[in-house]
């Protein structure tokens, strides 16, 4: 297969374990090749979240074992924990199908998460003071501009309101500005991007190595979407935004501010979908193939498509896919 007709999904969460009943590494490695991804980066928030050596092996022997190795990646979480930090820093750089580091600035779905900026700040100290020069990944939503009691499930798209935008610029500024504190030397890759204020701040980054990417949610709907029946299917994090912020957004993946599509796809039952505490996430990969055929239609180039979905993502990561 030639590289501009393979794609690469660096954003999943494969579930399994625990968690089987939604999804296991198997079901998902299938449905992605069944949508033309030859390779996909698994996220650490699985239950339990992948955190240390034992568990990075753990999971790479279940793909093993299901039968999915080919085309397999991972991610290691990171926590407020130094010692932790510091022992993620080894497995990352010592496995081939590790990828990077994931960092959740904010809760999210899972337990992952370090919500005190003081402990955003120690990471990237520990990461500099380790000389890590790889991927940092993180989930930029800043808590303390959240708004939640303005969430009403009744009303899915207040979820938008809740999580507002300014509480996602807010916390990759706040990345930005520990990373150059700490003499950070890695890549920061700030996952799903969701408004183009977003984008125009990490573009006005000189300084640091940073990317970022956009999922197909973000870039295919908005909160009109968030109306009727399956309403609730549309809640995630961040949270989709209004229809002009999203064809906005459309326009800096067009002109080339964003790096590479991530689906940061995100099973969860029906029944879940709809019950408390209303979980976030939208399965992204079932329709990946049709979303690229979207963004050519919007008149990005197959040329753009295949750096968005490969080429980018393979000069960053440099795995051997």
């Amino acid at each position: 297969m030639k590289e501009y007709e393979m794609h690469i999904d660096p954003h999943v969460h494969c579930r399994d374990w625990n968690e089987a009943y939604k999804a296991t590494l198997r079901s998902v490695t299938d449905l992605a090749k069944g949508q033309g991804v030859c390779a996909i980066f698994d996220m650490p928030n699985t239950d339990p979240p992948i955190t240390s050596r034992e568990l990075v092996e753990k999971r790479i022997e279940t793909a093993r074992q299901e039968g999915c190795l080919k085309g397999y990646y991972l991610y290691i979480g990171v926590t407020a924990d130094p010692d932790q930090v510091r022992e993620a820093v080894e497995v990352a750089e010592g496995n081939s199908r590790v990828v990077g580091l994931k960092m959740f600035a904010c809760r999210s779905v899972g337990e992952l998460s370090v919500i005190d900026e003081r402990a955003q700040f120690s990471i990237f100290k520990e990461l500099a003071d380790a000389r890590f020069d790889g991927v940092f990944a993180v989930h930029c939503e800043k808590e303390n501009l959240f708004r939640m009691d303005l969430w009403d499930f009744n009303n899915p798209r207040s979820w938008n309101l809740a999580r507002p935008p300014e509480a996602e610029v807010g916390s990759i500024r706040d990345q930005i500005k520990f990373a150059k504190e700490a003499h950070f030397k890695g890549i920061l890759h700030i996952c799903h991007v969701s408004t183009p204020e977003t984008v125009r701040v990490i573009r006005r980054e000189t300084e640091l190595k940073i990317t970022c990417g956009a999922t197909p949610h973000h870039l295919r709907y908005s909160t009109l979407d968030m109306v009727g029946e399956d309403s609730l299917m549309y809640k995630v994090n961040p949270p989709l935004r209004d229809r002009q912020a999203m064809l906005l957004l459309r326009e800096c993946l067009r002109e080339g501010k964003i790096d590479w599509v991530e689906t940061d796809h995100a099973p969860h039952t029906h029944v879940e979908k709809k019950a408390p505490p209303f979980p976030s996430g939208i399965q992204s990969l079932n329709d990946y193939a049709s979303f690229l055929d979207s963004l050519i239609e919007d008149g990005v180039t197959r040329e753009q498509v295949s750096e968005l979905t490969y080429g980018n993502i393979k000069k960053i990561f440099g795995k051997p896919i």
